[in-house]
């Protein structure tokens, strides 16, 4: 069985990290190489990094970013944003990550994913899906930041999504995001038992437990969190040990 993991994220702006609540009010966090350094030292199995007001012309800014936390880190690490394209990819990876993350650019043009899967491997392609839960509609996949509602519904995009090639699963809430309010295990579980890939689940970490049951109950590879980690509510460790204790593989 592999141990469950614990990921930090980070979403930048301006070469800064920002938090913010259902993807609004964002206020800053710090500099992104300084957690890096930090969420490395705590134990931290990966990290996520989001260039969340990506453009074409950020994009070598955003490498040359990736490049200095790649030197200062040893963990893997994950980064995204604005990302549509294969050399897109290549400009990321040469620079340093481990991995690549891609949300919008996917359900725009799905072959990408296979595209990207073919050129660097399944293991370097995370899908990011944003979805909101109404009561019309279910839970929904929305794009461009979670803004624009799309036709998917969650479940069957994140089955296309594995069989075009996708290594893994990035599940947001946006109910959930910034509330503290916990994971929301219902459609983690259901896209956790739906596909073969790690899912990560994300949105709504508030305490220990809440990591607990997002590997327990709904069956989650992975559990992200951002400013519960980035303001020193919650030190990796301690989460850890806790976890260990209610039965969750976890790295030490």
């Amino acid at each position: 069985m592999l141990t469950k993991r614990i990921i930090p994220c980070l979403d930048i702006k301006d070469g800064r990290t920002v938090k913010g609540i259902r993807f609004e009010n964002i206020r800053d966090a710090g500099d992104p190489v300084e957690l890096a350094k930090w969420y490395a030292e705590q134990g931290a199995d990966e990290l996520v990094f989001l260039d969340i007001t990506a453009t074409n012309e950020e994009r070598k800014t955003f490498a040359e970013l990736v490049r200095d936390i790649a030197r200062h880190i040893d963990i893997p690490f994950t980064v995204g944003g604005g990302i549509s394209a294969v050399a897109d990819v290549e400009l990321l990876l040469q620079a340093g990550a481990d991995k690549v993350s891609i949300n919008s650019a996917a359900i725009k043009n799905p072959n990408l994913v296979k595209d990207l899967a073919s050129r660097f491997g399944s293991q370097c392609v995370t899908v990011a899906i944003d979805t909101k839960y109404t009561e019309a509609t279910g839970w929904k996949v929305y794009t461009r930041a979670g803004t624009v509602e799309t036709e998917w519904a969650t479940v069957d995009w994140a089955k296309k999504v594995v069989e075009l090639g996708a290594g893994e699963i990035l599940l947001t809430s946006m109910n959930n995001d910034g509330t503290k309010a916990g994971f929301a295990l219902d459609i983690t579980k259901v896209v956790s038992e739906a596909v073969s890939v790690p899912v990560i689940a994300s949105g709504g970490a508030g305490n220990m437990q809440h990591f607990a049951d997002a590997f327990n109950k709904a069956h989650a590879d992975a559990a992200l969190a951002a400013s519960l980690f980035h303001f020193r509510e919650l030190e990796i460790p301690d989460l850890k040990q806790f976890l260990k204790k209610q039965g969750v593989d976890v790295r030490i």
